[in-house]
């Protein structure tokens, strides 16, 4: 079979699936595992990521309101690699190319080609992917050993945490505007024994004003912009702490803010998700939690 994947979390699933050597495309913001890097690079942002925070925000809005896609899809290349299967997404429109734009692109190819779209809104969302993509590609019984390992983690952490207080959290999707974090974040704070004062478990992230986070007062705060490692992070944390207020919240205070590489833990719908929860119970009850996540994985303010 030959694997066309324009969706990071797909990839890192086709590759957990052993099916690296398969994979003959990816898009631009596939970078895990380091293995697959070297495949042909189907996809390019018309928006650098180099930008301020605020300054990418109203250049993909820019796009959007224009009717345009924020990525350009190679088309000829996607042609000459002749995949069998494409995964892509419709979920975030500023995520990935969509399942439209890949739809359009995939008109001359072979009528046989299959274009899967995943969607998952929450953690089961994600785990069902994974098998999903298992069933695509043959390795069933892969998936489901993998989803097996995945799950027994992810009840670790919440048989752990459960009993334990549960403080306040405020997690950060991006800087400028501020974002709530949705989707599966919010079920990841209570999983690993917070509770999430923003944002909904499978609703989307959504813009929020920097006075309701004042008034909402987090005990912990949680940065993880979209697409941004720790450095990333730092760059652009003087947008939140040059905001009236922010030396008064109560996780400031306490020293309980935390950068996170949220384009490997807490962005990307993969396997590495459950990592992240790993991370997030770490970050909210470090007194239960003493498995250590990757050094380069979070870091307090």
């Amino acid at each position: 079979m030959r694997i066309v994947s324009l969706l990071p979390s797909a990839t890192e699933m086709v590759a957990a699936l052993g099916l690296t050597d398969q994979l003959v495309g990816i898009s631009h913001d596939c970078d895990y595992p380091p293995a697959i890097r070297a495949r042909p690079v189907l996809s390019e942002a018309i928006v650098t990521t180099d930008l301020p925070s605020g300054l990418i925000e109203t250049r993909i809005r820019g796009q959007v309101h224009r009717g345009k896609s924020v990525y350009h899809l190679d088309e000829r290349q996607l042609t000459e690699l002749r995949p069998d299967l494409i995964l892509t997404q419709e979920l975030c429109s500023v995520c990935a190319p969509s399942y439209t734009l890949v739809q359009q692109a995939a008109k001359l190819l072979d009528s046989d080609t299959r274009i899967v779209s995943l969607e998952p809104q929450g953690l089961p969302d994600i785990l069902d992917n994974l098998l999903l993509v298992g069933t695509l590609t043959g390795r069933t019984v892969q998936a489901e050993a993998l989803v097996g390992s995945l799950r027994a983690r992810i009840e670790r952490v919440r048989s752990r945490a459960q009993g334990l207080p549960a403080p306040r959290v405020a997690c950060l999707e991006w800087l400028d505007p501020i974002y709530a974090a949705g989707h599966w974040v919010p079920e990841m704070v209570e999983i690993a024994g917070g509770r999430d004062i923003l944002g909904t478990s499978r609703d989307p992230s959504f813009v929020i004003a920097w006075e309701q986070i004042i008034t909402a007062d987090p005990e912990v705060v949680v940065v993880m912009p979209c697409g941004f490692d720790v450095p990333r992070t730092r760059r652009e944390l003087h947008v939140l702490t040059e905001r009236p207020g922010w030396n008064d919240l109560r996780a400031v205070r306490n020293g309980c803010v935390y950068l996170t590489d949220a384009s490997a833990y807490f962005n990307r719908p993969g396997p590495r998700i459950v990592d992240g929860l790993e991370i997030l119970a770490k970050i909210l009850h470090p007194e239960a939690f003493h498995r250590p996540p990757r050094t380069d994985a979070y870091e307090p303010l």
